[in-house]
């Protein structure tokens, strides 16, 4: 054939600029580009033997492709056995970046076939990404028509070309990339290989990787082995050196669910995810109408809250791997999930504010949602048991779910669970049943007494201690008006003491702590309670919880908004003293007719650090003192008994 040049035909100025620097922004992608389209072109090429366009015999053909790396000579190489093209196709499908060759394959068989499953043809303009590595491209390709010659393409800066015949004789594609220096110095065979292991490890055909180095230098050691052996008279027997693929052709999300063993579900999720935990329960995803989305979501074990979230929801296309955490396709709720969606509709090129206006992202992402709210509530329906024990790692998931996305709270919130701190769990209907007025906490140990006491008047004590729950707490009574979270320091509940116990006893409190704007209560609690207790207001918590997070944002200069939060949110911790307790009643009725006020003062004093022990607010100060005195009372007591 004559040879040919010429200029690519750019039907969009600038555009390849563009495919290089913003489409492609990272150079691993053009592994997957070139992978993809092998990929297509073998997808094709069946697709034309099922149509009876070409008459090959195909059961047994073993289609594969293959990726060698060259280390000496800076190449590398993609390979496959399908479609392949001719002079005119190179052309119309390279030298004329507009048109999309999947794309225009499925239009002029559409009449012949709606499946569209083998081609991926939604990668667009991906040849030109390995223009990002390489300094030169060429193409050997020799299309599946017996009577057209086979065609060599190749481009120094992919503007300008030349076509001229090639010496390929069997059908299928070649790309070689002969690297820059900087691709050079950033590809090796194992990053190649670690590449191609991210992005294809479940292609549909098999995937074979050779190091050429590599295998050069084995079979030199081989043949050297071999030598001296025969030289000794020894038998030689070669090494087994077998080159595998590098994918699983079906993955699991590919089969049908009733397909699939509880045990491969968990054995694949190990192998995707490197986690050895086994899940707590998952959902297969397998739909065709009305659009195409296979995938298994899997609801992991949570150690630890803070975790990465990075590479928890794979999405692929085709079996090709796109991105993690696609936030367009996947809210950001879901990403405490794990999982892998296979998304083959996915309008891979455009850019990502296209896609949050795509209307099938928007009802893929909803159908997704949809899933796992049904999945949730059918494991509590079915097995509440089960779905208690899950509770403790899901609980973020649903109630960071339920506070980003409206739908989903409409779903799950009668499956949303409270543990008590008797272990138990309820719903919100059941934690509300005849009472307005919900009582957690945050630390049941520490808050033990205070607990004790909200129990006797027939809370069920729910357990509040994550981060969100702040946040949580608000949005709940946002959607139930006439319900109200308190925190068990927050109110007690009992008779008020007498306007002279209230005199009396506030005049010894304000006095033994020198505040005289100590707020002092007195409520009759039962005479087997604490004689002392520190109340929060529910208010107050909350805004002492807001000063926190403006604390975060002072950069401490001197027009600083945020240098005095200390009067924009004042402290106020309220005692309140059990008018039923001994010692209470003895401090009151010895009050002014003791012959050591001193000491009386000292006492008060104790027990109002005892209070602030109890809750949780006591200073250092107030600690060291606390200690002291309570080493001092041992001591007497054990010289008592001496």
């Amino acid at each position: 054939m004559s040879i040919k040049s010429g200029k690519v035909t750019v039907t969009t100025e600038n555009i390849f600029p563009i495919i290089r620097k913003w489409l492609y922004s990272d150079h691993d992608i053009f592994v997957r580009e070139l992978i993809s389209n092998a990929s297509d072109a073998i997808s094709k090429y069946k697709r034309l033997v099922e149509l009876g366009e070409a008459n090959d015999e195909i059961s047994g053909t073993e289609f594969r492709m293959d990726v060698d790396f060259d280390s000496e000579s800076g190449t590398l190489s993609f390979s496959d056995n399908g479609i392949g093209m001719t002079a005119d196709e190179i052309d119309k499908y390279i030298n004329q970046i507009a048109f999309s060759g999947a794309m225009d394959f499925v239009e002029k068989y559409k009449e012949q076939s709606t499946d569209k499953s083998g081609i991926i043809g939604h990668f667009g303009l991906g040849f030109y990404s390995a223009f990002m590595v390489a300094d030169k491209v060429s193409i050997d390709t020799k299309s599946w028509q017996a009577e057209e010659p086979s065609v060599r393409w190749e481009s120094e800066d992919g503007m300008e070309y030349t076509i001229s015949e090639s010496e390929r004789t069997d059908r299928g594609s070649t790309i070689t990339l002969y690297l820059s220096d900087e691709a050079k110095g950033i590809f090796n065979a194992g990053k190649i290989r670690d590449i191609l292991k991210k992005y294809c490890s479940f292609m549909p055909y098999d995937l074979y990787f050779s190091d050429v180095a590599a295998d050069l230098a084995h079979k030199e050691s081989e043949e050297k082995e071999r030598l001296e052996k025969e030289e000794k008279g020894e038998e030689f027997v070669p090494h087994l050196h077998e080159n595998l693929p590098l994918n699983t052709k079906t993955p699991l999300w590919a089969k049908s669910p009733k397909d699939c063993t509880d045990e491969e579900y968990k054995n694949f999720y190990h192998e995707v995810f490197m986690d050895m935990r086994d899940p707590l329960f998952w959902i297969h995803l397998n739909m065709d109408y009305p659009f195409t989305l296979q995938g298994i979501l899997y609801f992991p074990k949570t150690n630890n809250v803070y975790e990465s979230l990075e590479g928890r929801i794979k999405i692929y296309n085709h079996q090709v791997f796109v991105a993690d955490n696609l936030a367009e396709v996947i809210p950001e709720f879901l990403f405490l999930l794990r999982g892998c969606l296979d998304c083959s509709d996915l309008p891979l090129n455009v850019s990502r504010s296209a896609l949050q206006q795509d209307e099938y992202v928007k009802k893929l992402s909803t159908h997704i949602v949809r899933k796992v709210s049904d999945k949730l509530s059918d494991v509590f329906k079915q097995d509440r048991t089960s779905y208690e024990a899950y509770w403790t790692d899901i609980s973020i998931f649903v109630k960071f779910g339920m506070l980003k996305d409206d739908k989903f709270y409409e779903k799950v919130k009668d499956v949303c669970l409270f543990k008590t701190v008797d272990g138990t769990y309820h719903t919100m209907n059941e934690l509300t049943d005849a009472k307005d007025t919900v009582r957690y906490t945050q630390a049941p140990d520490q808050q033990a007494a205070y607990v004790e006491i909200a129990k006797q008047k027939g809370y069920d004590v729910i357990i509040l201690n994550e981060e969100l729950d702040n946040n949580f707490i608000s949005f709940l009574e946002y959607k139930y008006p006439k319900i109200h979270f308190k925190r068990v320091d927050a109110e007690f509940e009992g008779e008020a003491g007498t306007e002279e116990e209230q005199k009396i006893l506030q005049e010894i409190f304000r006095k033994a702590s020198g505040d005289e704007q100590l707020h002092i209560s007195v409520v009759s609690l039962g005479a087997d309670q604490l004689p002392a207790f520190i109340q929060e207001t529910e208010e107050a918590r909350r805004m002492n919880e807001m000063k926190k997070q403006f604390e975060k944002m002072r950069t401490g200069a001197e027009d600083d908004p945020y240098k005095d939060l200390d009067t924009m949110f004042p402290q106020q911790k309220d005692l309140v003293l059990n008018s039923d307790h001994p010692l209470v009643l003895r401090l009151r009725g010895i009050y002014g007719i003791a012959e050591d006020q001193e000491q009386l003062s000292r006492l008060a004093l104790h027990l109002y650090d005892q209070a602030r022990l109890s809750h949780g607010s006591l200073d250092a100060e107030g600690l060291k003192r606390f200690l002291k005195v309570n080493a001092d009372m041992i001591t007497q007591i054990a010289e008592k008994l001496t």
